[in-house]
C-alpha cells in the first residue's frame, strides 16, 4: 500500500521527469502542471502556435516609495482584444439592424441580449430611471461574456481569472452604484442615510459600518467573478493531476472524460458569471436608488386619495 509520503514523492519525480524547456519572462513551462494553468498565469508574452510573442515592456515608474510598472502583460492584452470584439461586434450588429426591419444573424443575437439585460436585470431593480444606465449595464455584460470566452480558446487567456482585472471592474460598478445613488437622492440624503437614521450620539459606531458596507458589495462582485473563472482550471487541474499521480492508463480515461465534461460546462460558466455580475451591480444600484421611492411612497399612504 502507497503512502502519503510516497505518493507526493512521485508526483515530484514525474514533475521533474517532465521538464519542459523553462519558463522565460514569467510563464509556465516548467512542467506539465504548470502548462494546464497557462489560461490563468499572467506573463510577458503571448503563445502562438508559431512561439512566443513578446510584448513591451517599459521601467517601472517611481512615485515616491510606490514602484509602478505600466509594461504590457498577457491579461492586458487579452483585454483590449476583447474590447475590441465588442465594438466590432456591436458595431457591425447595430449597422446591420439599421439597415433592415427585421433582425436577422449576429444583429438578433446582440439585439436579444440587450432586450433580455433591459426587461430583466436593469427595468426590474432600477425601474425607468435605469435606462439611463443601460450603456454602462450592455458594456459591462458584453465585455465580461468575451473576456470569459478567450479563456476558453487555445493560446487564450482568463484575463477575468485574475484578480486585479476583476477589481478594476468591481472598482467600475462602485463608482455606477454610488453615482446612481447620489443622482436618485441627492449628495445631503445619501450623506444622512450613512449615519442609518440613528441617535446621533451613536453615529460614530453607525457610520463607519455603513462606510464598510459600501465596499463589501464591489468586494463581492471582485471575488465572485475571480474565483468562478479560476475554478474550472483548477478541477481540470486536478483531474488531469491524477493520471500522473497513478502513473496508469487505466485511469486516465476517468479524468479525460470528466475534464471535458468540466470544460463543456465552463461554457455555460462564462455566461452565467457575466449575467450574474451584471444582475448584481443593478441590484447594488437599486437598493442605492430605493430611499427616494421608499420615501415618495411613505408619503403617499400618510396623504390617501379620496374620491
Amino acid at each position: 500500500m502507497t503512502s502519503p509520503g510516497d505518493t507526493l514523492v512521485a508526483v515530484h519525480a514525474t514533475a521533474d521527469s517532465l521538464q519542459g524547456s523553462g519558463a522565460h519572462g514569467g510563464e509556465a513551462g516548467g512542467n506539465v502542471f504548470g502548462e494546464l494553468l497557462h489560461h490563468l498565469e499572467d506573463g510577458n508574452a503571448l503563445e502562438t502556435p508559431f512561439g512566443h510573442i513578446s510584448l513591451p515592456q517599459f521601467v517601472p515608474v517611481q512615485i515616491g516609495g510606490l514602484s509602478i510598472d505600466m509594461s504590457i502583460t498577457k491579461h492586458v492584452a487579452f483585454l483590449w482584444i476583447a474590447a475590441a470584439i465588442v465594438l466590432v461586434v456591436v458595431t457591425v450588429a447595430v449597422r446591420r439592424n439599421a439597415r433592415r426591419d427585421v433582425p436577422t444573424g449576429l444583429g438578433n443575437l446582440v439585439e436579444t441580449l440587450a432586450v433580455f439585460i433591459r426587461d430583466q436585470i436593469v427595468l426590474p431593480n432600477l425601474g425607468t430611471r435605469g435606462i439611463a444606465y443601460m450603456p454602462y449595464f450592455l458594456t459591462t455584460f458584453f465585455f465580461i461574456l468575451t473576456a470569459n470566452l478567450l479563456g476558453l480558446i487555445p493560446y487564450g487567456a482568463s484575463a477575468t481569472g485574475n484578480v486585479s482585472v476583476t477589481a478594476g471592474l468591481a472598482a467600475v460598478a462602485f463608482v455606477m452604484i454610488q453615482a446612481g445613488a447620489i443622482r436618485a437622492q441627492g449628495l445631503g440624503h445619501y450623506l444622512a442615510h450613512l449615519t442609518g437614521g440613528v441617535h446621533w450620539a451613536l453615529w460614530p459606531i453607525m457610520i463607519p459600518i455603513e462606510i464598510l458596507s459600501l465596499f463589501t458589495k464591489p468586494f463581492a462582485l471582485c471575488i465572485r467573478l475571480f474565483a468562478n473563472m479560476t475554478a474550472g482550471h483548477v478541477v481540470i487541474l486536478s483531474l488531469i493531476g491524477l493520471i500522473f499521480i497513478f502513473r496508469s492508463y487505466l485511469i486516465a480515461v476517468a479524468p479525460v472524460v470528466f475534464s471535458l465534461g468540466i470544460y463543456l460546462l465552463e461554457l455555460f460558466v462564462v455566461v452565467l458569471q457575466a449575467y450574474i455580475f451584471t444582475v448584481l451591480t443593478a441590484m447594488f444600484m437599486g437598493l442605492g436608488m430605493q430611499s427616494e421611492g421608499h420615501e415618495e411612497r411613505t408619503h403617499d399612504s400618510d396623504h390617501p386619495h379620496h374620491q
